[in-house]
């Protein structure tokens, strides 16, 4: 990521919310044009996902990694979504890659965005997001953990890709 101190792409600041909150905005506001735009476009996606999702919860900003990122603390329903700016005219949205998201989104979605291995959704800043495609995509993620224990459940009958 250009313009982040060292200091900042290692903070976890998970445990305190108003430092995080600085730390975040200060990441936000490093990015340069028009990343920050699309970046910023992403993260009001995230939290309006997370909140319109059911069984998600409240959602914690913090950094890891030095990337804005998006956990689910108090209900543990999902995996962490981070967005960063890539290079160039691109951002991504980062999932852990040991899931099968990623994945997933591309039998979902398979000519809608560029994909970085079993990690990433990669997008060009210019290009008009698919917002009903990517909510989907958030829901999943912020889901993924909720939904693998609802599969495990007799009465857990929600399939993992349905998402809210």
């Amino acid at each position: 990521m250009t313009g982040t101190s060292k200091s900042l792409r290692t903070s976890k600041s998970l445990g305190k919310p108003k430092s995080a909150a600085t730390a975040v905005d200060t990441v936000f506001a490093a990015y340069p044009q028009p990343a920050k735009a699309k970046l910023l476009a992403l993260r009001r996606l995230i939290l309006a996902t997370a909140k319109a999702t059911r069984g998600v919860g409240r959602i914690e900003e913090a950094l890891k990694w030095g990337q804005p990122s998006y956990l689910t603390p108090e209900t543990k329903s999902g995996s962490t979504v981070r967005i960063d700016h890539v290079a160039g005219k691109q951002v991504a949205i980062y999932f852990y890659c040991q899931t099968d998201l990623v994945a997933t989104f591309r039998e979902l979605y398979p000519d809608q965005w560029s994909y970085g291995g079993n990690r990433c959704i990669l997008l060009n800043v210019e290009d008009k997001i698919d917002e009903a495609a990517l909510r989907h995509c958030i829901a999943l993620a912020l889901t993924y953990h909720l939904n693998k224990r609802n599969a495990r459940t007799p009465a857990g009958s929600q399939s993992k890709r349905t998402g809210s």
